[in-house]
């Protein structure tokens, strides 16, 4: 495996962060690892190989193309980290604890590896403690397919005989993964599926173009209902990952709560509405251009706003910490409602403990904003939780020592590097 990919231990590394900085200046968009990790399971379903652009070099895909690695599956990775998978060397059909545990996605091989190969055994994923997570949809969605599910010691083992059928499956309610993971599954079977009360979130569009690319027959993706007319195989193709949304919205955040002035190159507004909205609502001044989007506080204290997590095309969860960090040196107190993930606060007693005023009542957060956080040892809990941390640490009196960054490594590439670029003075040190 070239060296590109080889990380740092995570364990024995932390940030530190000297507050005080106003950010500004421009910088690159990554491509997003919610895409590019669906993307590695997808090209699973195809026997010529397909070769996956813009991804971002992140311990998420390196866990990725380890599980691939176990699987048998040929992986080369280019300097640019062009991806390309030959899938039809897979020699095992076993996806071990070992590996999925370190991340939920992984567990999405399992349907393009029983559609393609009629069987697979899969351990339960793992992935960030921020609440209960069931795969219940994905399975009840599979055996509406025609698969035959079996629950054996923490693994799934699941078989077909002959091929999947096409089925009309209505959600229980909306699922991002179940809705990735049926669509990935559904495109190989006989006839068509039709799939209701579907997740819309950008990344299943992105993975839709994947495998129309692929030769799949996929419409409907970026609405509710998603049909599917299933295609007799899957060839070879390249595809270019869109923009990690995240990442992006999150160095808009911290720009303006810091009161700068940033650019993000080849950020694609048109997935960032809700978070835009608030942005401006915040006192942020936003201007869309052909190369990215730009934020300018002009170096003015935000405004403190409310907001309540809701699926894509409401505020994204994935978002809310790092708004938190900003509504905590905001003007104002702001409530932040968390709909999504029941654990999704666990941020709070590290901002606490940086002088936040912060109230819990539920699932609502009540933030008061005050001048100046005050630098302290803090510890992330998950991978958002950890980029809202960092935020706080810009805007904090002293210098703010960030542990258990390894959550952070999973989904943002070279952040101590990219906040480098706008000013932030940050380091990664010995743990």
């Amino acid at each position: 495996m070239p060296s590109i990919l080889l990380l740092s231990d995570p364990v024995l590394e932390k940030l530190r962060i000297s507050g005080g900085a106003t950010l500004h200046g421009e910088l690159n968009a990554s491509g997003a690892k919610n895409s590019a990790v669906l993307m590695f399971a997808a090209s699973l379903l195809s026997k010529e190989p397909v070769t996956i652009s813009n991804v971002p070099h992140l311990r998420d895909i390196t866990n990725m193309i380890e599980l691939l690695g176990s699987l048998g599956v040929e992986v080369v990775v280019d300097d640019s980290m062009n991806i390309e998978i030959h899938a039809n060397t897979i020699s095992s059909f076993v996806a071990e604890y070992d590996i999925v545990k370190t991340m939920r996605a992984s567990f999405l091989v399992l349907g393009p590896m029983l559609a393609h190969y009629g069987k697979a055994i899969v351990s339960l994923p793992g992935g960030c403690a921020i609440g209960t997570r069931p795969v219940d949809q994905h399975l009840k969605g599979l055996r509406a397919l025609g698969t035959k599910i079996e629950m054996k010691d923490g693994y799934v083992h699941a078989s077909v005989e002959n091929k999947l059928k096409g089925t009309h499956f209505i959600f229980d309610f909306s699922t991002v993964g179940g809705t990735e993971h049926l669509m990935m599954a559904a495109v190989l079977a006989e006839g068509q599926t039709v799939h209701e009360n579907c997740a819309m979130e950008p990344e299943i569009t992105d993975l839709a173009e994947f495998l129309n690319k692929m030769g799949a027959k996929v419409r409907g993706q970026g609405t509710n209902t998603i049909i599917i007319d299933g295609v007799e195989e899957m060839h070879g193709c390249h595809h270019r990952v869109i923009a990690d949304r995240v990442e992006v919205a999150t160095y808009l955040i911290a720009a303006a709560a810091t009161g700068g002035k940033v650019k993000v190159k080849g950020a694609q507004p048109e997935h960032l509405g809700a978070v835009l909205a608030k942005l401006q609502e915040a006192g942020a001044e936003i201007n869309i251009c052909d190369e990215g989007i730009e934020l300018d506080m002009k170096n003015k204290r935000p405004k403190a706003v409310d907001l309540v997590t809701a699926p894509y095309p409401g505020f994204p969860t994935d978002m809310q910490a790092q708004m938190m960090a900003l509504n905590a040196v905001a003007e104002g107190t702001g409530t932040i409602q968390e709909n999504i993930f029941e654990n999704r606060f666990m941020h709070v007693s590290e901002l606490l403990r940086m002088g936040a005023n912060i109230k819990l009542d539920g699932n609502t957060a009540i933030v008061t904003g005050v001048e100046k956080l005050k630098a302290a040892p803090i510890m992330a809990t998950d991978l958002r939780a950890s980029i809202s941390l960092v935020i706080a640490g810009l805007v904090a009196e002293g210098d703010t020592l960030v542990d258990r960054i390894y959550h952070m490594d999973r989904g943002y590439e070279q952040v101590e590097e990219k906040l480098r670029m706008l000013g932030a003075d940050i380091e990664r040190v010995p743990g």
